[in-house]
Order: C-alpha cells, then structure tokens, then sequence
C-alpha cells in the first residue's frame, strides 16, 4: 500500500483519488480552495442555484464506469441522472430555428431537412458518419489510452475522412472544421451548428482540424444528459464516494511545492511550512500552477508534448427570472452570432474588444431544486471570451458588464420576454474561474484532438519526475467531464499497474 498525495480536487483528481483508494492505497487529496469539484461550482442566491460550470454531461459511461469500480452503488443510485430531450435547441442568424432530438439520426435528420430545405438533413446525417469514423479511430488512444510514446503519428494524421472537394482544376479535401462546414455541409446554418461545437471552447474554426468532428459526433451518439439538483451533484456524488473508499480531504490547504528524494517524487510540501510524505504525487492543477511548484521544467510531460496555454475563458450570467419555465422548453438553446467574422476575429486576437452580438448558450433547465417555487426560472448564459489574467480593475469590469447586457440582448432571440422577466442578473468573469480552478486567465482546457500538428494534444500523465503524474483537463486526455474522467481512470492504471498499463479493455 502506498501513499499518495493528491494535488487539487477537480473531478480528475477525485476520479483518481477513488480509483486508487480502492485498489488499497492510502490518498490524501490537499485542496487549496474550500470544496472540491474544480469548475463544477454552484452558486445559490435567495432560493435560486446555478450551475457555473459544465451545464450538461457528454458520454455519461466514463462516470458509470467510475462508480462501478468503486463501490456497489452505481452512478444512477448516487445522482438523479436524466436524458436531455431535445438535445439542442438553434436560433440561427437569419432567424431560422431548429430543435435537434437526442440520440436520433432519422429525427435529427427530418427536424433539419424541416428547418432548413430537404437536403439539410440528409448532408448533416452524412457527415455524423464521417465523424463516426474519426471517433472511431481516435478513442482510443486520445480518450482510453495514456498518450503513445509515439504521438506524433497522431499530430500528423488527420482521421476524419473528408469528402474530395473540386474546385477548377483542384481537388482538395477539408482540413478545418471551417472547410468542412463549407466544402461538406453547404450551407451557412449547417456550418454554424458544426462550429459551435470548436468556438464552446474558444477555438477558431478556421484554425481547428477537421478531427473536431468527433464533438459532435459524441452527442450525438451518446446523447445529453443532466443531473437534477444541478451538475453540481456530480461533483457532490464523486466526493463522497471518495470519501467512502477512506480518501482523506484536507480543504483550505494549499501546495507550494513537490518534494524530491533520491530522484523521484517523495510528498508535498504545504502552505506553512509542513511536509506530506508520498511515493506518488498526483497534480491535478494547471500548467503554470505546475511549473511553480516543481520549480521549473523537470516536471513536465515526459513525452515533449508542450503543455497548452492562451486557451479561452468564459462569460456566465446567471439571470433569476420571474415566471415558471414555459412546459416543452428545451435544457439548451444555441443562440448563434449573427457576425460570424466579427466574432472569430474577436477570439483569434485579431479584433480588439468583444463582438457586439456573439453565440450564446441559454440554459434553462427543467429543475425544481433550482427555484424557490414553480413561479420562478433560473437560467444561465454563456459566451467564450478570451483569457484575462489578473482581477478585472475598474476598465475590465465594466466591459464585462457590457458584454453582460450584450448577451442579455441576443438571448431575447431565445426568450422574447428576458427582460419584462429579468429580477436580477449576475455577471461571473474570467476571474471567477481562475480563483476556482487556479489556471491563469481563467482559461478553460479543449479536449485532445488528433491532427494539427499536436497542438490540440495534451501532455502525458507521466512527467520527467518519477512517481509525479498529472490529471485532469490540462493534462491527457484533455478538457471536458468525459475527459477528466478519464484521465482518472489513466493515472490510478499507471499507478496500479505501471508504465506497462495500456488503458481500460
């Protein structure tokens, strides 16, 4: 039995924390904020709650996998898990709108082909398959398995198999997401619904391979689901199921450095000056947070995949409104930007200042624990914006609440009666998400995707440091709640089993 000093209490790490203290390690996790769950928070406000991270869960088998390893009681047992139906809803920019049934290629395919002119659908449920084939072929080893020793194969190889496009005397075929929503999809509401998927996480479309076809593909086939109470239930149900298996949590307990003996990870170092000897380290904290505590860069990956960083933070408001949720209201609606150009330039750095009208996410969810009766809704709005490092000063907070009431204005293109409803209003900034999560300018981690170069790859589990590994959205397998799932199942195998261990059969 080993000890093992956890950094952080994300919902990587706690995947780790419970995964190893079953197979009869002794896990301390060392948590500087006071609560776990990294960025699945919840803020509360005179009867209403909100959900201030992740609002819905993508493939919910990496949480049931996790309970199921863990204890007797299976994931169904801990939270109220329920599928989202539809799965979206689209406001489009020439005001055309679509709601997408969930998990149903013949619905999504005749809601499109209504929507958007026969054709729309067809080409749409053609592309599904396309993607199906990349996921196919990346699952694998970007989502199950610890990153290759050769990952350069899949930096170099584009799994997506674009359709040949021909144009004059050329024939090409899409590399981006952007050309496959021109070259594939041909339409400009088809290519919005693809490119949604990329700028939820703050990547340009133009920029992004074509291998991000896989997002959409995994809701898609996996469906959308929610937990009632909010997702904050999530993080509440992996707690104590750590708590269970004998993880011991040290809250308000900072880390200021990985302590070295002989060559190898050997404990923690804690703020005020006490030690907490480990024969394993695992650091589920950003990449600068990191670098400061193992001094430089001999903790990084051990792979030379270079650690991700000018990601994309997010805007959240949350709006407590007056009058129930109207019966049939879809959990998300995708208010999409009516300036495309205008609002890739803005994430791209190319364009100083926020887009005047950029895409909105609307949550509204069908929740009673979210509101103080049935006379009331709880709603949450959401735009990518880029990373601010530092507190906002006087400048800073108030462009944010301007964008603030820029999203309150598209979101009316959801909710035509916002503002006669609107109580109050609650602007989170980048800043809040960086106090929680520790990553600088409240970036938020992308998933892993294959292509690119590997510039959307994450570095390995394993570090230069021996018995030092790292979990969670900065680290393989990349961002997103499947994705930290996961790389809590990769680390507690590493662990486990060692360097041999290949990923779940």
């Amino acid at each position: 039995m080993a000890r093992i000093a956890v950094i952080g209490a994300g919902m990587g790490a706690m995947a780790a924390a419970a995964r190893l203290a079953v197979a009869g390690h002794r896990v301390a996790v060392y948590e500087r904020t006071d609560t776990y769950g990294g960025a699945l928070r919840r803020v509360e406000r005179d009867g209403f709650a909100f959900d201030t991270g992740p609002g819905w869960l993508p493939l919910p088998a990496v949480h049931r996998d996790l309970f199921v390893k863990t204890g007797k009681e299976p994931l169904e047992a801990c939270v109220d898990l329920v599928q989202v139906d539809p799965s979206s809803r689209h406001v489009f920019a020439d005001g055309t709108e679509v709601s997408l049934p969930d998990s149903s290629r013949a619905g999504v395919v005749a809601a499109l082909d209504g929507a958007l002119g026969p054709g729309a659908g067809q080409r749409w449920g053609d592309f599904l398959v396309r993607a199906g084939e990349a996921w196919n072929r990346t699952r694998r080893p970007l989502l199950e398995e610890p990153l290759w020793p050769n990952w350069q194969v899949l930096a170099e190889r584009e799994p997506y198999p674009a359709v040949p496009h021909r144009k004059l005397l050329r024939t090409r075929t899409a590399g981006t997401l952007a050309e496959v929503g021109a070259w594939e999809l041909r339409d400009p509401r088809l290519a919005a619904l693809l490119e949604s998927y990329a700028l939820a996480y703050g990547l340009d479309p133009r920029a992004t391979p074509a291998s991000a076809a896989v997002l959409p593909y995994m809701e898609h086939a996996f469906g959308t689901w929610y937990v009632r109470g909010g997702m904050r239930e999530l993080a509440r149900a992996v707690y104590e199921r750590c708590v269970a298996r004998g993880v011991e949590f040290h809250f308000g307990t900072g880390v200021t450095g990985v302590l070295e003996k002989d060559g190898r990870a050997a404990g923690v170092e804690l703020a005020g000056g006490a030690v907490a000897e480990a024969e394993f380290v695992v650091a589920g904290v950003a990449p600068g947070v990191l670098d400061r505590l193992g001094r430089g860069t001999r903790v990084r990956g051990d792979d030379g995949v270079p650690a991700q960083r000018g990601a994309a933070s997010r805007l959240t408001v949350l709006l407590a409104l007056r009058g129930g949720r109207p019966e049939g209201t879809p959990h998300r609606t995708v208010v999409h930007a009516e300036d495309r150009e205008a609002e890739l330039e803005s994430l791209s750095g190319t364009s100083p200042g926020l887009p005047a009208r950029p895409t909105v996410t609307v949550l509204r969810p069908d929740d009673p624990a979210l509101v103080p009766d049935a006379g009331h809704e709880a709603v949450t709005l959401t735009s990518v914006v880029p990373a601010h490092t530092g507190e906002p000063d006087g400048a800073a907070r108030e462009a944010f609440d301007r964008h603030a009431e820029r999203l309150i204005t598209v979101a009316e293109r959801a909710i035509p009666d916002l503002r006669d409803r609107l109580l109050r209003h609650e602007v989170r900034t980048p800043a809040d998400i960086a106090r929680e999560t520790g990553a600088e300018g409240g970036a938020v981690p992308v998933p892993a995707l294959a292509a690119a170069g590997g510039r959307l790859l994450h570095p390995s589990n394993g570090t230069r440091l021996p018995g030092l590994l790292t979990v969670g959205g900065w680290s393989h397998p990349g961002g997103g709640l499947p994705h930290a799932g996961m790389s809590g199942a990769l680390v507690a195998g590493l662990i486990v089993e060692g360097p041999e261990f290949r990923g779940s059969q």
